[in-house]
């Protein structure tokens, strides 16, 4: 299946990632690959959060499916386990399509799977998204960063912001059906304010990216314990 059949709703759906009640960004890229990082906040229980987690069939879109229907999907969540999709008989037998392989599974707290999806899965790529829960005093955080390297004929470029696009769906997807994104606060309304206030670049800076570290750390930010007196 080509780019656009695979990512074909991707393009409808940018308002929604972009709106204020999830953050998405493509957080660096290279000619050797490229990483986004989806983050949103839901009214549910980290526990609650990972039972849907680990019934794709309820909220990662049929638009990237394979089969065009997303009861094809299923999901076993532990280390080993398969996030695959059934492919219904059409004459010559059942099918089924490997998206993603888990590497990392600790309920209520984080689910790490090894998988190029979707037209990434023909070339010869490596794919690592982690999906993150934090609890919080309204519910859940929520975070989803793929991180994709190796060598593929599409120009990072052009693939990039269309990952990042289908990536952020499933995040939304995902908070839907927990009951929906929560609003941002003051202080997120005015970083997204900040942020789209400066002007575009293609590549940013080094300094202003945040590193692999940055990327990946946890949701809520906590308060550094401090030192007892004389050391340890």
């Amino acid at each position: 299946m080509a780019i656009s059949g695979y990512f074909a709703g991707a393009t409808m759906i940018a308002a929604l990632i972009l709106a204020p009640a999830a953050t998405a960004k493509v957080v660096d890229q290279s000619d050797a690959g490229f990483t986004v990082a989806h983050t949103a906040q839901v009214a549910a229980t980290p526990a609650d959060v990972w039972k849907m987690l680990r019934m794709p069939q309820n909220w990662w879109s049929k638009d990237h499916s394979w089969s065009g229907d997303a009861a094809n999907f299923w999901l076993d969540s532990q280390a080993g386990g398969c996030f695959c999709e059934k492919l219904p008989d059409t004459g010559a037998g059942v099918g089924s399509v490997q998206h993603a392989r888990v590497l990392f599974s600790k309920p209520g707290q984080l689910l790490r799977l090894s998988g190029a999806f979707g037209p990434l899965q023909g070339e010869a790529l490596n794919g690592t998204l982690t999906i993150q829960i934090k609890a919080t005093p309204t519910g859940s955080a929520l975070r989803f960063d793929y991180v994709v390297g190796g060598y593929m004929r599409f120009k990072v470029a052009d693939i990039a912001p269309a990952v990042d696009k289908v990536i952020g769906e499933q995040l939304i997807g995902l908070a839907n059906a927990l009951g929906g994104a929560l609003p941002p606060s003051r202080e997120e309304k005015a970083a997204a304010a900040e942020a789209a206030a400066k002007p575009a670049t293609e590549t940013p800076p080094a300094e202003n990216e945040p590193g692999l570290d940055a990327a990946v750390a946890d949701l809520v930010e906590e308060t550094p314990k401090a030192e007892p007196e004389g050391g340890r």
